[in-house]
């Protein structure tokens, strides 16, 4: 006798005209943003929206998957990033993975992926409405952040491409380093107003600046 295995799947993105708001829309009403200095040090911006799918199960299947779909390969080593393009994935675990996708996208690609991998043992999570991605840039970017975190974020120990879980302050984030001169934390919504605050006041010594 067989099995059907069935999910519930949702498109967090329905065609009415629903009002999007960034995790951080409260805190820009309360705190604020900093004032534009002309030469910041640190520049913060906050890249609200993007669609966040955890993938779990075989490598060599959901490698394939996301090569077939987005030109995108997996990870090959631990604590690693791969990009194509809008899209990225990242090592979090032996068996998980997270991928990063533009705002809107999240949906189509589970349905995509989900297609590509048929009857293959996985498990994909759409977790865009828990997360937000904050990036930092500027001169001072690792100054701020061997403030904040507890990882080794010298660039003999954190170079480009590379991603972990770590403590920001006391909250729980992935650090993610995809180019030489930008770092990018994924940060869980209820911490969004506290690791915004925390970046504020941290960089202020630095004259953090905000993108919009």
């Amino acid at each position: 006798m067989s099995e059907t295995t069935t999910c519930n799947q949702f498109d967090a993105h329905p065609s009415a005209t629903v009002a999007a708001e960034s995790p951080l829309m409260w805190s820009y009403q309360q705190t604020g943003v900093p004032a534009a200095t002309g030469k910041p040090n640190i520049t913060l911006r906050e890249r609200p929206l993007l669609g966040h799918l955890t993938l779990r199960g075989a490598a060599i299947e959901l490698d394939k998957a996301l090569r077939e779909e987005l030109q995108l390969s997996l990870p090959a080593q631990p604590l690693t990033l791969t990009q194509q393009g809008d899209y990225s994935a990242q090592w979090l675990s032996p068996d998980e993975w997270l991928l990063i996708v533009p705002p809107g996208e999240e949906f189509a690609v589970e349905q995509r992926l989900r297609a590509a991998l048929g009857d293959a043992h996985y498990a994909i999570v759409n977790v865009s409405g828990g997360q937000t991605l904050l990036e930092l840039s500027g001169k001072h970017a690792v100054e701020l952040l061997k403030k904040s975190v507890v990882y080794n974020v010298h660039p003999h120990n954190f170079p480009a491409g590379k991603g972990v879980m770590t403590c920001f302050a006391k909250a729980s984030v992935i650090l993610r380093r995809p180019s030489e001169d930008r770092w990018e934390l994924v940060v869980r919504r209820s911490f969004a107003d506290y690791s915004y605050r925390w970046l504020l006041d941290a960089g202020a010594e630095y004259d953090i600046d905000m993108l919009s």
